[in-house]
């Protein structure tokens, strides 16, 4: 699964990201538990998924803050 791009995360609703998010945190505990039995092919997607994580919240932040500061 190639990586997401930040500009393809600011087009989403806040609904969205919130959905991704809680699609990329489901990816990192499957991806943890592979690791941990030794079923893990590829390393590499579970420091891309941390990162994508890091991506939504980040937007999801300055969105709060930005409704923050309009009021």
């Amino acid at each position: 699964m190639p990586q997401t791009k930040i500009s393809d995360i600011r087009e989403l609703s806040l609904d969205e990201l919130q959905r991704k998010l809680n699609e990329l945190r489901h990816e990192s505990l499957n991806l943890r538990l592979q690791k941990s039995t030794g079923q893990l092919e590829n390393t590499a997607r579970m420091k891309t998924v941390r990162r994508e994580i890091a991506r939504v919240l980040t937007v999801i932040n300055e969105r709060t803050k930005e409704a923050q500061a309009a009021q």
